[in-house]
Formats: C-alpha cells, structure tokens, sequence
C-alpha cells in the first residue's frame, strides 16, 4: 500500500519557546509540555503506527529527534511497511542541521542539510544540492512557522510551495477519546493534506489521503 505524500507529513518536530527579546518578533519555536509530542496514526478506525517527537532543549540550542514506524496489513500479515528517523537541531533560534532516514517498504532514502557560511545546504535523493531560503524549514510540522515559508520534504529533499488556507477553529479528536479546539490550516498545490494547531500552538492533528483514497488520521496521544 502506498501512502500518498507520506515524505511531507512524516519527518517529524516539536515546539520549543526561547526568550523573545522584541515583542513583534515571534519564537522561532515552541517546545511542548514534558518535551514530548506523540500521535496514533489511524487508518479506517485502527492504529497502524506511531509518530512521536522528543525534544532535548540545551540553553538556547534545541535537538529534536523524531521516529515514525508504520505497519498495513492483513491479521499478522504485513502488506506494507514505513520507518522514519530524523534528527534536528536548532542553534541560538536558528535552524542548523537536519538528517533523516527512511525506508518506505524497502526503498532507503537519506536526506541531509547544514548550515554553512553560505546558507542552509540541502541534500536528497530528488533534488540536487542547493541552499535553501531563509525562512524555509522542514516539513516536519511540530514547528507552527512553516506554515509562513517553503518546506524542506524530509524524505526526498526537494523544496515545497504549498498554498497553505487557514480554515479556522475545529474540534480535532485525540487519542483518549475527547476532543480539543484547534487551528485548522488546509495544503494545496505540491502538497495535500490538512493541519492543526492548539491554543499553544503545538501540533495537534493532521489528515491526508492514502494511495487508496481512504483518509490517514493523525490523534495526539
């Protein structure tokens, strides 16, 4: 089976909060409440995996190490399996590095970018090396500001313009059932999928359809 966009919505983040010295400048991030971000990935009522953030703030640094494993299939018969890793590392409020891994049932991809004298330097497996704009950041949605820039795809590499519409204020379910009032922000255009934010704004939810058609639900834990 074949998850369709998977590369965008699968490198994971987190929300960190640094001292902010100009109030008409926001945070750069957010880190959420016990440096820990998790989500139940549904599909058609049924968990198949897991996506889970942990954050490790150092001063005015951050890492961000994110696991992402999924498993359809059929009884104890695995029809398709997913992992990702990646880790990111922010530097006195500035994005410094990002590396991820990913197996997508058997293909590996490498994506890696570092920060020089030059810019962010971008490498992947579709894209050929370049340095990214300022305000682009990884497409690992934990971070609320990437909704205001381009989007490093954390699985190919290659750099990402959706139209990006806010939609207001829904009530998005969690994982325990209850349900918690959240930003809604629709993508369109090289990305399709729909997001959310709570009034920290940590991530809270996110929906996209599979190769099949039938909608992958992300419930926070």
């Amino acid at each position: 089976m074949t998850i369709a966009r998977r590369s965008l919505i699968i490198g994971g983040g987190a929300f960190l909060l640094t001292r902010n010295l100009r109030a008409e400048t926001p945070p750069p991030y957010i880190v959420p409440p016990g440096n820990a971000l998790g989500f139940s990935i549904v599909r058609h009522d049924c968990e198949i995996g897991k996506h889970v953030l942990n954050f490790e703030p150092d001063g005015d640094n951050l890492t961000v190490q994110v696991a992402v494993d999924i498993a359809v299939g059929i009884g104890p018969i695995v029809l398709y399996r997913y992992t990702h890793r990646a880790t990111e590392v922010w530097r006195g409020g500035q994005l410094f590095s990002v590396n991820t891994e990913t197996n997508d049932d058997g293909k590996l991809y490498h994506v890696s970018a570092l920060r020089g004298e030059a810019g962010l330097i971008v490498e992947g497996p579709k894209a050929p090396r370049y340095i990214a704009p300022e305000d682009a950041l990884p497409a690992t949605h934990w971070n609320r500001r990437m909704l205001d820039g381009p989007l490093i795809n954390t699985q190919y590499g290659d750099l990402l313009h959706p139209k990006i519409t806010p939609l207001g204020q829904d009530l998005v379910p969690v994982a325990s059932g209850a349900a918690i009032p959240a930003h809604h922000f629709a993508f369109s255009g090289d990305a399709t999928l729909d997001t959310w934010y709570d009034e920290k704004q940590s991530w809270a939810a996110l929906t996209f359809k599979a190769g099949d058609k039938s909608e992958i639900r992300y419930e926070r834990i």
